[in-house]
């Protein structure tokens, strides 16, 4: 699949109840496999260009295609079954607070219908590699924003999305975090080949880590090469050295078998 368009804007504006367009006239095509980042000014567009993309709006002109489909042609279940291939990652954890961690995690692959003894499995190694193996029986409120996040993001990579958005992150998170939340995006990238969109403010981010940026900027959409070609070589990244680890190696081969079992 990789190389293939599974993203396709064609003059696509969009607005809300105001009448006003937050985006104009945008065209662009995104490969498999393709790592962005998402950049541009507070209310500039940027969530609005996520929700485009993941169905959560319409546009009021113009043409939207995923995976090659046309998506105003589909009906509600199409976009259902359509939404089984990505995931959205918000900054505020999204998570179930009536739900504890292992639950969580476990509910998209419970949605799949996937086998408790596999589930868990699956849960259960996911949970010790993001470090929060002892707090699968304990609740959202009991954790700290890290924690969330990470819960947030783990329950996310359980279900190997084709595409991801995430919707700043990071952005109530610290260094650390924020490195170790990268990692696990990036390794996303690289070993499922999940297309990934990452909408930050973070300049650390955009200058450590080298990929190529989205701008959202009045109502238009730009494509750009990565931060620092932009700015000046990359300062070093002060939080820890990520960390390389087979967890989605491992974690990619298992949800082959389920899905051939």
């Amino acid at each position: 699949m990789e190389g293939q368009t599974v993203i396709s804007f064609a003059n696509v504006s969009a607005n809300y109840d105001n009448g006003h367009d937050v985006l104009t006239n945008v065209s662009f095509n995104i490969s498999a496999g393709s790592f962005y980042f998402l950049t541009g000014a507070s209310g500039a567009g940027k969530t609005t260009l996520l929700r485009l993309i993941y169905q959560l709006h319409k546009p009021s002109v113009g043409q939207i295609r995923l995976f090659g489909q046309d998506c105003s042609t589909m009906t509600r279940d199409d976009i259902a079954l359509l939404r089984h291939k990505m995931a959205i990652v918000f900054q505020e954890y999204s998570l179930i607070s009536h739900m504890t961690v292992f639950d969580n995690v476990a509910l998209p692959l419970r949605v799949r219908g996937v086998e408790p003894k596999k589930i868990k499995k699956l849960v259960t190694k996911i949970l010790d590699w993001i470090g929060l193996g002892k707090y699968a029986d304990y609740y959202p409120v009991q954790l700290s924003g890290g924690q969330q996040q990470r819960v947030s993001v783990a329950r996310t990579i359980i279900i190997q999305p084709a595409i991801l958005l995430a919707d700043e992150p990071t952005g109530n998170l610290d260094d650390e975090n924020a490195s170790r939340l990268m990692e696990m995006f990036i390794q996303m990238n690289k070993t499922f080949g999940t297309t990934i969109i990452l909408a930050t403010h973070n300049k650390k981010l955009l200058e450590t880590y080298r990929f190529p940026v989205i701008t959202v900027e009045n109502h238009h959409v730009g494509f750009s090469g990565t931060y620092d070609e932009q700015e000046e070589a990359p300062r070093k990244w002060k939080g820890p050295k990520p960390q390389s680890n087979n967890y989605f190696t491992d974690l990619s081969k298992q949800l082959e078998n389920i899905g051939n079992s």
